[in-house]
């Protein structure tokens, strides 16, 4: 190579890494778990677990939030014909009686118990892997940019959340959900003051449980 060529950089992505390196090991098969919706101020954390066909592994996977709305839609429909995949849902009563941690553990714990086939070995996103599991797991921080089994997870929970959303924001239009998906934008925490909060809000988040206070005290 001349000394004046440009570098080119090939982008990371997620692969199959730690999948390849668990059946080394000896696990047969692999299931990736992630969430959605742990920060917002409403609405569920939504947690999926897939299993992935590694025949049939959709291009372009990657940590949800690096793609566009479309395109996620687009993996979400690959991934559910041809991937084994479970959904789970910790509702904001959930979330209040167990605090948000734990509403997600327990979520990604319904979530690998959900599928209809029991995986050898769980790679979660995140510094945590749940207790009580079928099969022994690993904690991937970062994990939806690193492995593709977490990247589908992350695809799944995401687009299953916003079009949860989506129903939320025709249940009570005035919040706006449909846009800032819960989160406290702006236009949601000025929502919140107006209207004060509303059937989905997370009652134990401190903003809402403000916004309550204010709206009583008149």
């Amino acid at each position: 190579m001349r000394a004046d060529s440009p570098i080119i950089e090939i982008p990371a992505g997620p692969d199959l890494a730690f999948e390849l390196a668990a059946i080394r090991r000896g696990s047969r098969i692999v299931a990736g778990v992630d969430e959605a919706g742990r920060g917002p101020l409403a609405g569920p954390v939504v947690v999926a677990a897939v299993i992935l066909n590694h025949r049939r592994v959709p291009a372009g996977l990657d940590d949800s939030k690096k793609l566009t709305p479309g395109f996620r839609e687009e993996l979400h429909e690959k991934l559910m014909a041809t991937a084994t995949v479970s959904i789970a849902v910790a509702p904001p009563s959930v979330i209040a009686r167990l605090n948000i941690l734990q509403a997600t553990l327990w979520a990604m714990r319904q979530a690998v118990l959900g599928l209809h086939i029991t995986p050898d070995h769980l790679l979660v996103d995140g510094n945590i892997v749940p207790k009580d599991l079928p099969c022994g797991g690993e904690a991937v921080i970062g994990g939806d940019g690193r492995s593709v089994s977490i990247a589908a997870a992350s695809v799944i929970a995401k687009v299953t959340r916003d079009r949860m959303c989506q129903i939320m924001h025709c249940d009570e239009p005035d919040f706006g959900f449909s846009g800032h998906k819960g989160y406290s934008t702006p236009e949601h925490l000025a929502a919140l003051g107006t209207h004060g909060p509303g059937r989905h809000h997370r009652m134990d988040f401190a903003p809402c449980a403000e916004a309550a206070r204010l709206r009583a005290a008149g």
